[in-house]
C-alpha cells in the first residue's frame, strides 16, 4: 500500500466549490500526489479528471494512486499553464472545473535532496528537476541588483539590499543550509515562520517562474470560449492572492470604461461570471490543528457564466 506524503489544503472546501460539476471534466493543473484529484473523483463519481503536474516523482505516485478510477484519469506531464492551455483547446465545453493549488507539495518540502527546505544539503528548489535553472545559479551567478529585486518583490523582505549584499560577499554557497546560516542574522524574528523563510520563498518563486506560471493560466481561462466553468484557485501567499483576486475583480467587471469616463461606452456588458467567495476561505481550525502548513492557505472561487 502507497504511503500517502501529502495532505491535501481545504480539502472539503475544495470539495463544495466543484459540487456543481455533475458531469463533464475537472482539471487539477497542481496534481502533486493526487491528493485533491483523488477526493474530487471518489465524491464526484461522474465527473473524469485531468492531472497535470510537472514533477516526474508526482506523476509516478498519483499514477499508481489514481489508477482504480480507470478511464475516468488522465495524467499529463508538463508545465501547467502550457498543458492548461492545450487542454482548455482540446476539451472545450466539456471541461466543468479548473483547480490550481499554487504550492509546493509536502514531499518537496521534506526531501531535502529537493533543496527546497532552509536545512537542505542541496541549493536545487526545482519544481522539475530537468529544468535548466536552479537555486545554484540564481544564487551564485545573478547579480546584486538582480538578487535584491527578487527578494523584494518576490518575498517582500524589507532589507533586501542589505540581504543580497551579504550573499553576493559570502557567496558561492553549495547548500541551502548554508546560505540561510550566512543571512540568519539578517532576518526579522519573533514571527511564527523561520526567518529564512521569505529569502528561501523568493529564490524559489524565481527558480520555477511561479507568478508567470499562475498569470499565463488565467490567462488560458480568461481566453477561452468556455461558457460554464468553476475555477478554483489556492494561494500561499500575498503575492499569488492578489493576482488572483486582481484577475478574478476583472472578470466580474461589466463596465470596463476608465474611472474617470463621464458615462458608460463600453457596453457594460464585458462579465464574464461572478466571484463565489467575496473573500478567501481559510482552514477552518481542526485542519490547522491537523496540518500547519495549511495556516497560510487561501481559496478564491470564480464562476464563469458566458451567453
Amino acid at each position: 500500500m502507497q504511503e500517502i506524503p501529502h495532505i491535501p489544503v481545504l480539502y472539503r472546501e475544495v470539495l463544495e466549490a466543484f459540487a456543481p460539476c455533475s458531469d463533464g471534466w475537472v482539471v487539477d493543473c497542481t496534481m502533486g500526489y493526487g491528493g485533491h484529484s483523488s477526493l474530487l473523483l471518489e465524491n464526484n463519481p461522474a465527473i473524469s479528471l485531468i492531472g497535470i503536474d510537472q514533477d516526474p516523482t508526482a506523476i509516478a505516485f498519483s499514477s499508481k494512486r489514481l489508477e482504480p478510477f480507470g478511464k475516468r484519469v488522465e495524467i499529463r506531464q508538463g508545465r501547467f499553464s502550457e498543458v492548461a492551455s492545450e487542454t482548455i483547446a482540446q476539451f472545450g465545453d466539456k471541461i466543468c472545473g479548473i483547480l490550481a493549488d499554487i504550492g509546493v507539495s509536502s514531499l518537496q518540502l521534506d526531501q531535502r535532496e529537493r533543496g527546497f527546505s532552509y536545512e537542505s544539503d542541496t541549493l536545487d528548489m526545482r519544481m522539475n528537476p530537468n529544468a535548466v535553472l536552479s537555486a545554484y545559479e540564481v544564487v551564485n551567478e545573478y547579480s546584486q541588483s538582480a538578487l535584491e529585486s527578487i527578494l523584494r518583490e518576490y518575498g517582500e523582505v524589507t532589507n533586501s539590499r542589505k540581504v543580497a549584499e551579504t550573499i553576493v560577499q559570502r557567496r558561492p554557497f553549495a547548500s541551502a543550509k548554508e546560505l540561510s546560516n550566512a543571512i540568519f542574522h539578517l532576518m526579522p524574528k519573533g514571527k511564527k515562520i523561520h526567518p529564512s523563510t521569505l529569502v528561501m520563498q523568493a529564490i524559489r518563486i524565481e527558480v520555477n517562474d511561479e507568478l508567470g506560471e499562475l498569470t499565463r493560466l488565467l490567462d488560458a481561462i480568461e481566453a477561452s470560449k468556455i461558457k460554464k466553468l468553476r475555477v478554483a484557485i489556492i494561494t500561499f501567499h500575498s503575492l499569488e492572492d492578489r493576482i488572483v483576486k486582481n484577475r478574478f475583480s476583472k472578470w466580474s467587471k461589466n463596465c470596463i470604461c476608465p474611472d474617470d469616463a463621464m458615462r458608460c461606452t463600453c457596453g457594460n456588458n464585458h462579465a464574464i461570471g461572478k466571484t463565489i467567495t467575496k473573500k478567501p476561505l481559510c482552514a477552518a481550525d481542526d485542519e490547522l490543528r491537523a496540518n500547519s502548513r495549511s495556516r497560510s492557505a487561501k481559496l478564491r472561487i470564480f464562476e464563469i457564466r458566458r451567453d
